[in-house]
């Protein structure tokens, strides 16, 4: 039988003493999390692994010695030694030495009740850097160990026992943190105590100044769930703009970062996204009022804003001029086609009117055009997101004609569409049942084929000049709603992405862990097997999947296919409609 002895680093060089960890017997592996050194009295080291116990909830108990054959005598030592397996009775009991050379290594596992013929129990040696270990978070499905002697050491449940104890025994790495106390331990903090005075005052002092700030913002929470805010045009304006959607999300951001929740049990605190996702929302939330800051700076500077307003309205003028050239053109012979001239007129004058109002709109509020554009830059004190929503939505309002030249145009094609098919059910013979939702068989006399042939010519004649409008605005419609989703695409990145979690991937690779590979250290006959288990970093891709933070954007739920068949039926396409409906 194999047996498999996960032993620290840390500990290698470590006086005499006993091995102290937890036996797995599902795996039969071993793992050793201290030593503990002489002199010390049986009592007390049974009393402090009962209280490591009760604290973290693992079987901790004396799994066997440990010798390090450098001062002591080799025969008084190895029999005091044997003298304590009947003091802390264990199986097996484990017996590892480091020979004086530091080289050469033996360990054994004996079995009192069951012996066994000398040779019997293998023992595998891994050494495991324990710090790494007590710090990593295993990501299942954990990668599988790449050992190279042709057999895994330890399997995946095995890896997920080796890190759940380790994280697990925290109470015992604690109990001798300053060299006190009666019982005097080897472990990962033997070296030197990683803890700090202000770090821990500052953890003490955040603890009323979230408190205070999280009922601040559940204040701000309460009077936005008013009745007021809930009445029909406030409603319908924070539903479809995209700075009440951004503001909402960043407040559920600062609510997540104030609050005092702590995860409810155990299996809840070791899920992956749990414990770095408070830290991934601090970062992206200073990330954003980072860039704010920066954007509302260089807004500030030079005059700029008032450069943008001064050109904000030649811009408008141009694009109103490009319009009424496009609809002159439509008007005429587009392309040498022969379009219906009656409908064509009578489109382009309804349309040409339009461009005329908004025009007339825009210089109406171009003493005001100043003024709104510095309370759009002073919003990027919010964060980059807000003032990236705001844009979007001042985007939408400047290209309300056109998304109303869209609906219009959509509207009369789809118009034809449907008397077109209908028609074309009515030659053959076929009707749409509405209560059955279906179609049935009619049959229809002289007059009622004589009118539908008479209807279904004037639809036909008169579709292309209907789809040609409506395929040049659907166009413009399309510009405006690929510039629109850029912006959204960069407001949900900066919301969504992992800062944290990149940066201990960059950093500190062992903290997010995949798996573990295994390299030999020695392998010779006659004496046991030693490996040292390296831990595998976490891909970049992953990291990005499992850590990514929800975001309000607006993610389509249609596919190309499906949005082909939309806008060739003449549907309308809404990009905000999904918003209400996305997965956080």
């Amino acid at each position: 039988m194999v047996l498999k002895a996960f032993f620290p680093t840390c500990c290698a060089s470590a006086d005499s003493g006993l091995l102290v960890g937890r036996w797995v017997p599902e795996q039969s592996c071993a793992v050793v999390l201290a030593v503990v050194h002489f002199p010390f009295i049986p009592i007390q080291v049974k009393q402090l692994l009962a209280q490591v116990q009760q604290d973290s909830q693992v079987g901790v108990a004396v799994l066997g010695t440990w010798c390090h054959c450098r001062q002591e005598p080799e025969e008084s030592l190895g029999r005091f030694l044997e003298g304590l397996a009947a003091v802390f009775p264990h199986e097996p009991w484990l017996r590892l030495c480091r020979e004086r050379g530091g080289t050469f290594w033996s360990c054994e596992a004996t079995r009192r009740q069951a012996p066994s013929a000398p040779g019997e129990d293998q023992v595998t040696l891994i050494f495991y850097d324990q710090r790494q270990v007590l710090l990593s978070q295993l990501h299942p499905p954990a990668v599988p160990p790449d050992c190279q002697v042709g057999a895994d050491p330890t399997s995946t449940g095995g890896l997920a026992a080796v890190f759940h104890t380790v994280s697990r025994s925290e109470a015992l790495f604690r109990s001798d943190r300053f060299d006190e106390g009666p019982v005097r331990l080897s472990h990962w903090q033997s070296e030197g105590v990683e803890a700090s005075i202000l770090a821990e005052l500052a953890k003490r002092a955040s603890g009323p100044v979230c408190l205070l700030l999280a009922s601040l913002l559940s204040l701000v929470s309460t009077v936005g769930a008013c009745r007021v805010f809930k009445l029909w045009p406030l409603s319908f304006l924070g539903s479809k703009l995209s700075t009440c959607e951004q503001l909402r999300h960043r407040l559920e951001h600062l609510r997540l970062i104030f609050s005092m929740k702590k995860a409810e049990n155990p299996v809840q605190l070791m899920r992956p996204d749990l414990p770095s996702r408070k830290a991934n929302t601090v970062a992206s939330v200073l990330l954003d009022v980072t860039l704010g800051l920066l954007l509302l700076s260089w807004l500030h500077g030079r005059s700029r804003i008032g450069h943008l307003a001064d050109a904000l309205v030649p811009v408008a003028d141009h694009v109103a001029e490009e319009l009424q050239h496009l609809l002159q053109w439509l008007m005429g012979a587009p392309a040498g086609l022969k379009m219906n001239r009656a409908l064509d007129q009578v489109l382009g004058r309804f349309f040409l009117y339009h461009i005329h109002l908004w025009i007339s709109y825009i210089h109406l509020m171009s003493p005001f055009v100043e003024h709104i554009l510095w309370h759009v830059g002073l919003s990027a004190c919010l964060g980059l997101t807000v003032a990236l929503s705001l844009l979007s939505d001042i985007v939408a309002l400047l290209t309300f004609h056109i998304y109303c030249f869209y609906v219009y145009g959509a509207r009369l094609y789809r118009l034809k569409i449907h008397g077109l098919s209908s028609l074309w059910r009515l030659f053959r013979g076929k009707k749409w049942n509405a209560l059955r939702r279906r179609v049935d068989s009619c049959s229809y006399d002289l007059d009622q084929l004589f009118i539908g042939t008479l209807l279904f010519t004037i639809l036909l004649f008169l579709l292309p000049t209907t789809a040609l409008y409506y395929l040049v605005f659907t166009l413009l419609r399309l510009l405006m709603v690929t510039v629109q989703g850029l912006i959204h695409l960069l407001v949900d990145l900066i919301n969504s992405l992992p800062l944290y979690s990149l940066g201990l991937r960059l950093c500190r690779p062992y903290r997010l862990a995949a798996g573990v590979k295994f390299r030999v250290l020695e392998h010779e006959a006659g004496r046991p097997l030693r490996l040292l288990m390296q831990i595998n970093p976490l891909p970049y891709s992953r990291v990005v999947h499992t850590y990514r933070l929800p975001s309000c954007g607006c993610h389509p739920q249609h596919s190309w296919g499906s949005l082909c068949r939309r806008l060739f039926s003449g549907e309308l396409i809404y990009p905000w409609r999904q918003r209400s409906d996305r997965q956080d």
